[in-house]
Parts: C-alpha cells; structure tokens; sequence
C-alpha cells in the first residue's frame, strides 16, 4: 500500500505502479502532444499543470517535474478515474521522473498527489487518439510476450492461493486468541501479499480493505485489513498512540476483523482467477518497479508494519515479486538490451545478499526498530541501486 513518505530515498528515476485512487479537484491542460517528445507534467501543492490534454495511442512518456516542496505522486488513470494505468511516485521537490505507459485509444485522467496522501489534485481529463499503430510489444516477440504474461498470470494465482491458505491459519489463530500463534504467522503470512500488491492495488478497494495503514484511512472510513488487526497483535504504547492507553478488540471485533479479511483475501483472489485475467507486458514490467518503490517508501522507512517492525519480511516479498516479474522478462529484453539485463540481474543479487545478512523468511529478519543507522543506510542504497536500471525496463520493452 502506497504511503506518505516522510523519508524518500528513491532515486531519481521513473517508477510505476498500479493502484487505485479517488477522485480530485479540476485542472485544465492545454495542447497537444508531439509524436516524439514527452508529454510534461508540474506539479505543485496545488496544480498538476500536463503540457498536452491529448496523445496518439501507443508509448506515452509523462516527464513528472515536483515543482512544490512535499514529495509527490502522478497517476495516470483509467475511464472510470479510478483504476491507474501508470503512476510515477516518490518524486521529490525540484526532481523530474519519467512515466512510461502503453495506452490504447480511450478517455483517462491525470492526477497529481502531492504529499502522496488524500484525494490529490488536478483532476484533468485526457484523451488517447488512435494512432493506427499497434501497441509496441504486441508487433515483435509476440509468443514470447504471450508466454511471459501467461506465466505471470499463472504465478499470481499460485501465490494468492498461498495467500489465502495462510491467512485463514492465521486467522484461526487470531480468533482464538492464540496471540503467539498468530504473532508468529503474521510477518511471514504477509510476505506472500507483498509479492503481488501491485497487482491487488490494480482492484481499487480491495486493496485499501486489505492493506491501509491508520494513518491512511480517510476520514469516515473505517480501518481494516492486515494492519488493523497487526496493532491489537502489537498494541503500542500509549505514547505511539496519541497518547492514549491503546484498547484492546473484544472478542466480537475480533472476529469481525478477521471475517473481513478473509473475505476480502478471497475475494482478491476471485478475481486473479478469472478465466479472462490477464496482464499487459508493460503492466508486468511497471509491477516489478512498483514492488521496490514500494520498499523504497514503506520498508525502508518503517512506516509500512510500524506496530509490529516486521518491515524486512514485506521488503523480502516486494524483492522476490519483482524478481519473478524481471525474470520472466528478461529473454524478451536481452536481444536488444543485454546491458540493461546484466545490470539489473547484478543489483538484484547484491540487494538479496545484503539484505539475506540481516535474516530470511524461513529463520526470520532482523526486526526494523533494531537496525542501526547504518544498516537502514545500506538497504536504501541497495534499494537505489536496483531502482535505476529497474526504472528503463518497460522503455526496454516498448521501443
């Protein structure tokens, strides 16, 4: 789940994901887009000013410019404003990222986030003209795009299976009020989430029922998920709590609690398994930048399991959901980028040896609020090194 990012440690690079977001206030971009350059895009605390209202279909590029002096968000977004087609995030004041999306002929939206928190600004319309070109992978490589895709998809249903068998376990437990039982299970039950949440965001709701953190909730609506129940599991002192003695659910909400999650885990997984489910090449490419940026603005931080500082086991699965994605790419790339696929293969061993020096899913990890200064250092860099030559990969397959 995306968050604000007190600690932005991405580098200055594209990132996208997908994820779902609610409507925002009206802008009014002009002109149109040239056939070559990108299409530009200001943000500011109270403007997301995009150069062009308009674009040919196929391979767009949004250069993002934080002109405002909180860390911001872009959003591309489908015909109903809410479900994202391509979003760059963690763009820090004075820096420029790049978006890179296929888009098909059809209406959508822009939308900045400054603050990457509420309902943003500069909701915009934004039309895909047809250009009467197919879209760039879908001409080249076609059994190889079709084979990666089908494989992803194939490994997305496998892990939300386990997703589910683990979290009734858990649940079970949590029920109970078999709180060792269900501490234990909680990190490593969430690892499994952690490698496909781009694609659970890619449901709108379910994502934010599943995964909101407290300080996300909008206001009205009620908190649930994962990290609702992860603070009556690791109740904070009353210090990290407002200042008040944090009040443990009754049994009844607990059971509600956990009712909720389980359905809504089943009901994510209803939909990977869709006889019809299937995933754009580029959506797997911007999946895999999406899972590190995910670390880079919530494991990193700490700010993703605050309660329990389980952050090292959802960095671990946001790593290895990445990995899988990159992985099932990387034949279709090499040809034309073998540079590109050496680069990204070395950092993404270097990330996973550093980051199997403070544990593994099987032994457990070092818990956050224990790493020192240096350590928290370390990660970020890895994290920075992979996020680099991470961020060309849908260029790679596009062009």
């Amino acid at each position: 789940m995306r968050r604000p990012a007190r600690a932005v440690v991405a580098a200055a690079v594209g990132l996208v994901a997908t994820l779902a977001l609610a409507a925002c206030v009206p802008n009014s971009p002009t002109g149109v887009a040239t056939a070559s350059g990108a299409i530009t895009v200001t943000s500011t605390a109270t403007a997301c000013s995009v150069s062009s209202s308009t674009a040919p279909s196929g391979t767009l590029s949004f250069a993002v410019t934080n002109a405002g002096t909180e860390v911001t968000e872009f959003y591309l977004l489908a015909d109903d404003g809410e479900r994202i087609v391509g979003e760059v995030e963690n763009v820090g004041p004075g820096i420029t990222r790049t978006l890179v999306v296929q888009a098909s002929p059809g209406r959508y939206f822009t939308v900045c986030k400054p603050g990457m928190l509420g309902a943003g600004v500069g909701r915009a319309a934004f039309t895909v003209t047809t250009s009467g070109k197919a879209l760039a992978s879908a001409g080249k490589n076609a059994t190889q795009v079709a084979a990666a895709a089908a494989n992803y998809v194939a490994y997305l249903r496998k892990q939300v299976e386990t997703l589910v068998t683990g979290t009734d376990t858990f649940l079970s437990a949590y029920r109970a009020g078999d709180d060792a039982k269900a501490r234990r299970l909680y990190a490593i039950t969430r690892s499994t989430y952690e490698r496909i949440e781009p694609v659970a965001e890619s449901f709108g709701a379910l994502d934010s029922k599943l995964d909101f953190r407290e300080a996300d909730v909008p206001k009205g609506t009620e908190w649930t998920g994962w990290h609702r129940i992860e603070k009556d599991l690791f109740p904070p002192a009353a210090k990290d709590n407002g200042a008040k003695p944090y009040v443990p659910l009754t049994k009844a909400q607990r059971i509600r609690f956990a009712d909720l999650l389980e359905k809504d885990t089943a009901a994510l997984s209803t939909e990977i398994h869709q006889s019809s489910y299937t995933l754009p090449i580029d959506a797997i490419s911007n999946g895999a930048i999406s899972l590190m940026d995910e670390v880079a603005s919530g494991k990193i931080t700490g700010e993703e399991e605050v309660w329990s500082h389980t952050d090292l086991w959802d960095f671990q699965g946001n790593l290895e959901g990445a990995k899988v994605a990159f992985d099932g790419l990387r034949d279709i790339i090499r040809p034309t980028d073998p540079a590109l696929v050496t680069q990204i293969d070395a950092q993404f061993a270097a990330l996973q040896a550093l980051l199997a020096t403070h544990g593994t899913l099987r032994s457990g990890f070092t818990y956050y609020d224990k790493l020192s200064t240096a350590e928290v250092k370390a990660l970020s860099d890895g994290v920075n090194a992979l996020a680099e030559p991470l961020s060309r990969l849908t260029g790679a397959l596009v062009q």
